[in-house]
């Protein structure tokens, strides 16, 4: 099975990348279709995953919102976010992902992150009971969330996947509880002083996803 690897250009309307990326799951798994990674910027919007809980969307008329299905809470996409949509058949292996590991898969696209983050010299980390990518924030002096992951399976076939924060208006997730954290912040690679473009960005990712999920990179290991 083939990967196709695409990226939008301009911005996506979340409507029309949900309708997509349903299609594409079902051409996947009804006809054998090529795998696709799908690299998008959306206009300002709110999510809302499968445990988003209403209390938790605190500006509902700042921006649009969109129950996503996907697991999770609440998230912000908008202009400067890499948002990166996954669609994999996970009845075969890719790479360290074993085949119908569902748990593993997720940790594949933690490490997605990680490695494409250290590309620039940033170390992402996870943290116990908290989803997504974490950093050390020299203007809080404290943790902030710089990369966030939110998915969904249907019948081994993966959908949604991961957002990375390049350089997003950071107070726009003012609007909401970013996955249902307040103790932490969230921040960019601008925010961290790294002057990366998207472009940039794009590059890391992909460099970074064949050491993950093709190869013969370290099998998945999850506790």
């Amino acid at each position: 099975m083939t990967l196709r690897w695409e990226i939008s250009e301009g911005r996506t309307e979340y409507p029309d990348a949900y309708a997509r990326m349903r299609a594409e799951v079902d051409a996947i798994r009804d006809r054998g279709a090529d795998e696709l990674v799908w690299l998008v910027e959306h206009p300002p919007l709110y999510t809302s995953g499968t445990s988003a809980k209403p209390e938790e969307l605190t500006d509902p008329n700042r921006f649009p919102t969109f129950a996503a299905g996907r697991g999770g809470q609440w998230t912000y996409h908008g202009p400067g976010q890499r948002t990166a949509y996954v669609m994999l058949d996970l009845t075969v292996p890719h790479g360290r992902v074993p085949a119908r590991d569902v748990r593993c898969f997720v940790n594949g696209l933690e490490e997605w992150m990680i490695r494409a983050l250290d590309r620039f010299g940033v170390r992402g980390e996870r943290r116990e009971g908290r989803i997504g990518i974490w950093v050390a924030d020299p203007k809080t002096g404290g943790e902030s969330k710089i990369g966030a992951i939110g998915v969904r399976v249907s019948r081994w076939v993966t959908w949604h996947g991961i957002a990375l924060n390049v350089d997003p208006n950071l107070d726009h997730f003012g609007g909401i509880v970013p996955c249902g954290i307040r103790e932490h912040g969230v921040t960019s690679l601008v925010g961290l002083g790294i002057p990366a473009t998207m472009h940039d960005a794009d590059v890391a990712l992909r460099a970074a996803w064949d050491e993950v999920f093709g190869g013969e990179a370290t099998l998945c290991s999850v506790e």
